[in-house]
């Protein structure tokens, strides 16, 4: 588009001074296509604006509907599955916080607060001047077993790999860590040089596939694994388990999309599909899970090593949670993805009806390993549709220590949801590998819109945690928010979901909610006896009858 525009302007421009020249009235012509040459030219030397640097001219059109599209769009907020606006208002917070522009509403909520599924957090009298509040908190991550520690910020850059997303995307999300001081999650895609370059802290994550440590049947590389994770750059390892847009899916790199650079990077052979399977190779039950991390932890120097899955079967997870009893080998931090996570890749059927919600998947998760006992060890990052101040909120709320966020981040790369994440034409360079598109994506410029939008985000969710009365994310609790469940009807989230008591899963009887999938689940494997169900079903009505 860009070579079109150049080319067709020079074609015109001497073709109208030649016009100019034999018939003066083409002059006119001249003046009227001349500011438009003008202005093509200015769009493609700018900086700042990605869709006027790849189509100039005719992307200010998309600036023109940005302009009318609050008043066409006042009543018809999109929202997101918990009932919460996301799309269209959230989107926009995120540009002017990237932009570093006023995000303030005139008018008051905008928002039907009578409507099922408004949610809001209840302030205090004894609210908490904002200048007396640490604006930027850290999170110490690292259990029993680790040697370094990794002080966290609060909201990160969640996975996405290279490939899936731009060099240029990913050089500018990694350079806007480097200056806010927060962490970049590779994606299950390897550690490329570009998610180096930067010097921003990496959380290296290992797939299924173990791009970058694999041999080249597929199996993992302890050698690899281990040059790559003692490199001071990564701060933490993440083994995924499952994400949230595709769950217990795999995946297939054809053949013809890998290029060199990539086969580098992930470690495999050019001209053959590459294979991310549905499951790890390197362990088959939760006791060996426990031993694999152990192995990776020792590899990397001591490092914090954690894994990310989207809750599916409650019995598990609980599972897991056995095997780290059985073993004394604890996870350092584990990230809870929700169903509703993003890719630019799942089958529409796994992205909207697999996978538990974050929000009833994070309680669950933080309710287990208090249970358990465990949560003392570990800390929780939640992960799924996480934009505002308010997002981070509610999830600290529910047991989170920290949030990542993917589809924020991207609307700080300057993403329009185009949806064109899958097909390589995304026409602002974020998602894509057409190096045309990839050029307008200015590292330069977006690196600090990155770190703008991290920076007010967290302090938005600070100030919010002040107005409640309260210091730091880790005082508040569940009892802060509220939900409107019917038209008459509010609970908190205490009583939707409501704690489970310290200690309760260690010895019997467990609670009620927890139970079945108790009497199921097992240390040695993935796989829940089913059989006992029934027997546990009949146990239970029996109780509830007496």
């Amino acid at each position: 588009m860009r070579k079109l525009f150049i080319v067709s302007s020079i074609i015109i421009i001497a073709v109208l001074t030649g016009w100019s020249i034999l018939w003066p009235p083409a002059v006119w012509s001249f003046v009227i296509f001349g500011p438009l040459f003008i202005l093509g030219f200015y769009d493609l030397l700018q900086k700042r604006h990605t869709i006027e640097r790849n189509f100039p001219v005719f992307g200010r059109l998309r600036f023109l509907m940005e302009d009318l599209r609050p008043k066409i769009y006042q009543y018809f907020i999109e929202s997101d599955t918990n009932g919460t606006p996301f799309n269209r208002q959230n989107r926009s917070v995120i540009y002017q916080r990237a932009k570093k522009v006023d995000d303030t509403s005139p008018f008051g909520t905008e928002l039907d607060v009578y409507q099922n599924g408004y949610e809001w957090l209840n302030h205090s009298i004894a609210a908490i001047d904002h200048s007396k509040l640490d604006l930027s908190p850290r999170i110490i991550v690292g259990g029993p077993a680790c040697k370094q520690p990794y002080s966290a910020s609060v909201f990160n850059i969640s996975a996405m790999s290279f490939g899936s997303l731009s060099q240029n995307a990913i050089l500018a999300l990694n350079s806007g860590a480097k200056i806010g001081n927060f962490a970049h999650n590779t994606g299950e895609g390897g550690l490329s040089h570009y998610h180096l370059q930067p010097g921003g802290d990496i959380i290296w994550q290992i797939g299924t596939g173990y791009f970058s440590c694999r041999h080249h049947d597929g199996t993992i590389n302890y050698e690899a694994f281990a040059e790559r994770a003692v490199l001071p750059q990564v701060k933490m390892i993440e083994i995924k388990l499952s994400q949230g847009a595709k769950p217990g899916h795999g995946g297939i790199l054809p053949a013809a999309k890998v290029t060199p650079e990539i086969a580098k990077i992930r470690l495999v052979e050019m001209g053959e599909d590459v294979i991310s399977p549905p499951t790890h190779t390197a362990f088959s039950n939760p006791v060996a899970m426990m031993y694999f991390i152990k192995k990776l932890r020792d590899l990397s120097g001591g490092k914090p090593v954690g894994f990310k899955l989207c809750v599916g079967h409650k019995s598990e997870f609980l599972s897991i949670c056995k095997a780290m009893i059985k073993t004394g080998i604890y996870p350092d931090f584990i990230t809870v993805d929700g169903g509703e996570g993003g890719t630019g890749a799942a089958p529409l059927e796994f992205a909207n009806s697999i996978g538990m919600p974050l929000r009833e998947a994070l309680a669950f998760v933080y309710d287990a390993l208090t249970g358990f006992d465990l949560k003392k060890h570990i800390k929780i990052i939640a992960s799924g549709k996480v934009a505002t101040g308010f997002d981070l909120v509610k999830n600290f709320a529910l047991g989170a220590d920290m949030c990542n966020s993917a589809r924020g981040m991207m609307f700080a790369l300057g993403c329009i949801q185009a949806l064109e994440c899958n097909s390589n034409t995304c026409p602002t360079g974020v998602a894509t590998q057409n190096k045309s598109l990839m050029k307008g994506l200015v590292i330069e410029d977006k690196k600090t819109r990155v770190a703008n939008f991290q920076k007010q985000t967290v302090g938005s969710a600070i100030q919010m945690i002040g107005a409640a009365g309260l210091q730091h994310p880790d005082d508040i609790h569940r009892m802060f928010i509220y939900r409107r469940v019917s038209p008459s009807q509010i609970q908190t989230y205490a009583e939707l979901f409501p704690y489970a008591p310290k200690g309760s899963l260690l010895n019997t009887p467990y609670p009620l909610n927890f139970e079945m999938d108790m009497a199921i689940s097992s240390a040695e494997s993935f796989v829940s006896d089913y059989s006992k169900v029934s027997t546990v079903a009949t146990t239970e009505a029996s109780a509830y009858v007496s």
